[in-house]
Protein backbone atom coordinates (compact mmCIF):
# COMPACT_ATOMS: atom_id res chain seq x y z
CA UNK A 1 0.00 0.00 0.00
CA UNK A 2 1.58 3.28 -0.98
CA UNK A 3 2.45 6.00 1.63
CA UNK A 4 -0.78 8.81 2.07
CA UNK A 5 0.45 12.04 0.04
CA UNK A 6 -0.18 14.68 2.29
CA UNK A 7 0.52 18.67 1.65
CA UNK A 8 0.69 21.35 4.29
CA UNK A 9 0.23 25.02 3.52
CA UNK A 10 0.61 27.68 6.48
CA UNK A 11 3.91 26.67 8.72
CA UNK A 12 3.43 29.41 11.39
CA UNK A 13 3.17 28.86 15.44
CA UNK A 14 0.83 25.90 14.70
CA UNK A 15 1.01 24.81 11.21
CA UNK A 16 5.08 24.32 11.71
CA UNK A 17 4.56 22.26 14.67
CA UNK A 18 1.69 20.27 12.97
CA UNK A 19 3.02 19.71 9.41
CA UNK A 20 6.75 17.99 11.61
CA UNK A 21 4.40 15.64 13.54
CA UNK A 22 3.37 14.58 9.43
CA UNK A 23 6.90 14.64 8.76
CA UNK A 24 7.69 11.86 11.43
CA UNK A 25 4.99 9.62 10.67
CA UNK A 26 4.79 6.51 9.28
CA UNK A 27 3.07 5.83 6.13
CA UNK A 28 2.69 9.57 4.56
CA UNK A 29 4.66 11.58 2.22
CA UNK A 30 5.06 14.98 2.76
CA UNK A 31 5.27 17.91 0.98
CA UNK A 32 5.05 21.82 1.77
CA UNK A 33 4.44 25.27 1.21
CA UNK A 34 4.93 28.66 2.70
CA UNK A 35 5.68 31.99 1.70
CA UNK A 36 8.58 32.23 4.52
CA UNK A 37 11.75 30.31 3.44
CA UNK A 38 12.51 29.11 7.35
CA UNK A 39 10.03 27.28 8.25
CA UNK A 40 9.92 25.50 4.92
CA UNK A 41 13.87 24.48 5.49
CA UNK A 42 13.29 23.09 8.65
CA UNK A 43 10.29 20.84 7.35
CA UNK A 44 12.62 19.51 4.44
CA UNK A 45 15.40 18.73 7.30
CA UNK A 46 12.63 16.98 8.83
CA UNK A 47 12.10 14.74 5.44
CA UNK A 48 9.35 16.85 3.66
CA UNK A 49 9.38 18.05 0.62
CA UNK A 50 9.16 21.36 -0.91
CA UNK A 51 6.95 22.94 -3.30
CA UNK A 52 7.31 26.40 -5.19
CA UNK A 53 3.59 26.78 -5.20
CA UNK A 54 0.16 25.52 -4.20
CA UNK A 55 -0.37 24.49 -7.19
CA UNK A 56 2.73 22.03 -7.43
CA UNK A 57 1.31 20.08 -4.18
CA UNK A 58 0.57 16.42 -5.53
CA UNK A 59 -1.30 14.86 -2.45
CA UNK A 60 -4.17 13.23 -1.64
CA UNK A 61 -4.96 15.25 0.95
CA UNK A 62 -4.04 19.02 1.94
CA UNK A 63 -3.98 20.72 4.98
CA UNK A 64 -3.81 24.29 5.76
CA UNK A 65 -3.42 26.39 8.40
CA UNK A 66 -3.21 30.15 6.94
CA UNK A 67 -4.13 33.64 8.44
CA UNK A 68 -8.20 34.06 7.43
CA UNK A 69 -11.43 32.65 4.76
CA UNK A 70 -9.66 34.76 1.72
CA UNK A 71 -6.19 32.75 2.36
CA UNK A 72 -8.41 29.25 2.57
CA UNK A 73 -10.09 30.22 -0.46
CA UNK A 74 -7.03 31.26 -2.58
CA UNK A 75 -5.21 27.92 -1.37
CA UNK A 76 -8.59 25.96 -2.54
CA UNK A 77 -8.68 27.65 -6.36
CA UNK A 78 -4.96 26.59 -6.77
CA UNK A 79 -6.14 23.01 -6.14
CA UNK A 80 -7.97 20.08 -8.01
CA UNK A 81 -11.36 19.27 -6.83
CA UNK A 82 -10.57 15.90 -5.79
CA UNK A 83 -7.52 16.56 -3.72
CA UNK A 84 -9.21 16.50 0.30
CA UNK A 85 -9.12 19.96 1.03
CA UNK A 86 -8.65 19.85 5.07
CA UNK A 87 -9.02 23.31 6.61
CA UNK A 88 -7.63 24.18 10.26
CA UNK A 89 -7.88 27.67 10.12
CA UNK A 90 -10.82 28.76 12.10
CA UNK A 91 -13.06 30.60 9.63
CA UNK A 92 -16.54 31.53 9.19
CA UNK A 93 -19.18 29.34 9.73
CA UNK A 94 -20.31 29.87 6.03
CA UNK A 95 -16.81 28.97 4.14
CA UNK A 96 -16.21 25.12 4.54
CA UNK A 97 -19.96 25.14 3.11
CA UNK A 98 -19.33 27.36 0.20
CA UNK A 99 -16.47 25.64 -0.63
CA UNK A 100 -18.08 22.21 -0.83
CA UNK A 101 -20.91 23.56 -3.02
CA UNK A 102 -18.33 24.48 -6.03
CA UNK A 103 -17.46 20.25 -6.25
CA UNK A 104 -14.57 20.29 -4.04
CA UNK A 105 -13.43 17.68 -1.58
CA UNK A 106 -13.85 19.83 1.62
CA UNK A 107 -13.22 19.06 5.32
CA UNK A 108 -13.52 22.04 7.95
CA UNK A 109 -10.83 20.80 11.09
CA UNK A 110 -10.15 23.46 13.20
CA UNK A 111 -7.82 22.80 16.32
CA UNK A 112 -7.72 23.04 19.87
CA UNK A 113 -4.46 22.63 21.96
CA UNK A 114 -2.16 25.68 20.46
CA UNK A 115 1.47 25.38 19.74
CA UNK A 116 2.20 22.86 22.49
CA UNK A 117 -0.61 20.78 21.56
CA UNK A 118 0.36 20.66 17.91
CA UNK A 119 4.27 20.25 19.18
CA UNK A 120 3.10 17.02 20.98
CA UNK A 121 0.64 15.35 18.62
CA UNK A 122 -1.99 15.99 21.45
CA UNK A 123 -4.35 18.22 19.47
CA UNK A 124 -8.36 18.29 19.57
CA UNK A 125 -9.16 18.08 16.16
CA UNK A 126 -12.85 18.90 15.43
CA UNK A 127 -14.03 17.61 11.78
CA UNK A 128 -16.71 18.79 9.37
CA UNK A 129 -17.41 17.05 6.11
CA UNK A 130 -18.05 13.95 4.62
CA UNK A 131 -17.56 10.10 5.45
CA UNK A 132 -15.36 9.15 2.60
CA UNK A 133 -12.99 12.66 3.02
CA UNK A 134 -12.77 12.16 6.50
CA UNK A 135 -11.68 8.44 5.89
CA UNK A 136 -9.20 9.47 3.43
CA UNK A 137 -7.71 12.40 5.26
CA UNK A 138 -7.98 10.69 9.06
CA UNK A 139 -4.14 8.66 8.64
CA UNK A 140 -2.90 12.41 8.77
CA UNK A 141 -5.20 14.08 10.92
CA UNK A 142 -4.21 11.19 13.71
CA UNK A 143 -0.57 11.84 13.33
CA UNK A 144 -1.64 15.65 14.61
CA UNK A 145 -4.39 14.67 17.32
CA UNK A 146 -4.95 12.42 19.98
CA UNK A 147 -8.67 13.84 20.22
CA UNK A 148 -9.80 13.59 16.41
CA UNK A 149 -13.63 13.93 16.56
CA UNK A 150 -16.19 13.90 13.16
CA UNK A 151 -18.21 16.32 14.49
CA UNK A 152 -20.86 15.95 11.60
CA UNK A 153 -21.43 17.66 7.76
CA UNK A 154 -19.23 20.14 6.57
CA UNK A 155 -19.42 23.17 8.59
CA UNK A 156 -20.00 21.46 11.51
CA UNK A 157 -16.02 20.92 12.61
CA UNK A 158 -15.96 25.01 12.92
CA UNK A 159 -19.10 25.06 14.60
CA UNK A 160 -17.79 23.55 17.32
CA UNK A 161 -14.50 25.26 17.10
CA UNK A 162 -16.78 28.22 18.18
CA UNK A 163 -18.61 26.52 20.75
CA UNK A 164 -15.48 25.08 22.56
CA UNK A 165 -13.65 28.76 22.08
CA UNK A 166 -17.37 30.59 23.26
CA UNK A 167 -15.97 28.15 26.61
CA UNK A 168 -11.92 29.93 26.45
CA UNK A 169 -12.68 33.31 25.85
CA UNK A 170 -15.87 33.52 28.50
CA UNK A 171 -13.63 31.99 31.08
CA UNK A 172 -10.81 34.52 30.00
CA UNK A 173 -13.21 37.37 30.73
CA UNK A 174 -14.31 35.47 33.85
CA UNK A 175 -10.07 35.39 35.09
CA UNK A 176 -10.31 39.51 34.49
CA UNK A 177 -13.01 39.95 36.97
CA UNK A 178 -11.46 37.34 39.64
CA UNK A 179 -8.05 39.01 39.26
CA UNK A 180 -9.64 42.77 40.26
CA UNK A 181 -11.88 41.39 42.77
CA UNK A 182 -8.34 39.22 44.35
CA UNK A 183 -6.28 42.47 44.01
CA UNK A 184 -8.16 44.88 45.63
CA UNK A 185 -8.45 41.72 48.73
CA UNK A 186 -4.58 42.41 48.89
CA UNK A 187 -3.93 38.86 47.15
CA UNK A 188 -0.92 37.52 45.21
CA UNK A 189 -2.24 37.31 41.89
CA UNK A 190 0.35 34.69 40.63
CA UNK A 191 -0.31 32.10 43.92
CA UNK A 192 -3.92 32.40 42.44
CA UNK A 193 -3.10 31.62 39.03
CA UNK A 194 -1.00 28.49 40.29
CA UNK A 195 -4.32 27.15 42.30
CA UNK A 196 -6.61 28.06 39.42
CA UNK A 197 -4.18 25.26 37.09
CA UNK A 198 -3.85 22.79 39.66
CA UNK A 199 -7.07 22.61 40.85
CA UNK A 200 -8.53 22.46 36.67
CA UNK A 201 -5.95 19.84 35.83
CA UNK A 202 -7.45 17.87 38.97
CA UNK A 203 -11.12 18.76 37.92
CA UNK A 204 -11.33 19.21 34.28
CA UNK A 205 -12.51 22.89 34.82
CA UNK A 206 -15.59 23.63 32.73
CA UNK A 207 -15.36 20.77 30.87
CA UNK A 208 -16.43 18.28 33.95
CA UNK A 209 -19.72 19.65 33.90
CA UNK A 210 -20.16 18.89 29.99
CA UNK A 211 -21.23 15.22 30.03
CA UNK A 212 -25.40 15.64 29.54
CA UNK A 213 -26.31 14.86 25.50
CA UNK A 214 -29.06 17.84 25.30
CA UNK A 215 -29.50 21.14 27.46
CA UNK A 216 -33.26 20.50 28.15
CA UNK A 217 -34.55 20.54 31.86
CA UNK A 218 -33.72 17.87 34.08
CA UNK A 219 -36.09 15.94 35.22
CA UNK A 220 -36.63 15.57 39.31
CA UNK A 221 -35.18 11.26 38.91
CA UNK A 222 -32.56 11.72 36.46
CA UNK A 223 -29.24 11.21 38.22
CA UNK A 224 -27.91 14.41 36.59
CA UNK A 225 -30.60 16.31 38.70
CA UNK A 226 -28.94 15.45 42.42
CA UNK A 227 -25.32 16.20 40.80
CA UNK A 228 -26.29 19.32 39.16
CA UNK A 229 -28.75 20.42 42.01
CA UNK A 230 -24.87 20.15 44.19
CA UNK A 231 -23.24 22.04 41.55
CA UNK A 232 -25.62 25.08 42.00
CA UNK A 233 -26.31 24.99 45.91
CA UNK A 234 -22.04 25.36 45.61
CA UNK A 235 -21.63 27.71 43.23
CA UNK A 236 -24.14 29.85 44.06
CA UNK A 237 -22.82 29.86 47.53
CA UNK A 238 -19.31 31.17 46.44
CA UNK A 239 -20.78 33.33 43.73
CA UNK A 240 -22.76 34.81 46.67
CA UNK A 241 -20.31 35.42 48.91
CA UNK A 242 -17.76 36.57 46.11
CA UNK A 243 -20.44 39.53 44.69
CA UNK A 244 -20.72 40.31 48.41
CA UNK A 245 -16.68 40.80 49.24
CA UNK A 246 -16.69 42.88 45.63
CA UNK A 247 -19.82 44.64 47.14
CA UNK A 248 -17.26 45.42 50.22
CA UNK A 249 -14.35 46.36 48.63
CA UNK A 250 -16.02 48.24 45.48
CA UNK A 251 -14.93 45.74 42.64
CA UNK A 252 -17.58 45.60 40.07
CA UNK A 253 -18.43 42.03 39.23
CA UNK A 254 -20.83 41.90 36.22
CA UNK A 255 -20.25 38.28 35.11
CA UNK A 256 -20.41 36.81 38.42
CA UNK A 257 -24.36 38.40 39.01
CA UNK A 258 -25.04 37.00 35.46
CA UNK A 259 -23.68 33.43 36.73
CA UNK A 260 -25.93 33.44 39.86
CA UNK A 261 -29.12 34.17 38.22
CA UNK A 262 -27.98 31.51 35.22
CA UNK A 263 -25.61 28.71 36.87
CA UNK A 264 -29.07 26.91 37.76
CA UNK A 265 -31.54 27.03 34.63
CA UNK A 266 -28.29 26.53 32.35
CA UNK A 267 -27.69 23.44 34.27
CA UNK A 268 -30.78 22.05 33.39
CA UNK A 269 -32.62 22.95 36.95
CA UNK A 270 -35.89 24.90 37.12
CA UNK A 271 -36.07 28.02 38.91
CA UNK A 272 -38.18 27.44 41.35
CA UNK A 273 -35.53 24.49 42.63
CA UNK A 274 -33.38 26.99 43.63
CA UNK A 275 -32.30 27.62 47.85
CA UNK A 276 -30.90 30.92 47.93
CA UNK A 277 -31.96 33.62 48.58
CA UNK A 278 -31.33 36.22 45.89
CA UNK A 279 -30.79 40.08 46.20
CA UNK A 280 -32.47 42.82 44.75
CA UNK A 281 -29.50 44.23 42.81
Amino acid sequence: MRDLKVGFVGLGNIGKPMALRLAAAEGIDLQVYDVAPEPVAELVVAGARAVGSVAELDADVVCVMVRDDDQVRAVAAELPDETVLVIHSTVAPATPAELAATGRRVLDAPVSGGPMGAAEGSLAIMVGGTEDAFTAARPALEAMGSTVVHAGPVGAGTRMKLARNLIHFVAFTAVTEAQRLAEAAGLDLIALGDVVRHTDAVTGGPGAIMHRATTVPIAPDDFWHGVFGHVRALGEKDLGFAIALADELGVDVPLAELAIERLGPGLGLPVEDASHERRDR
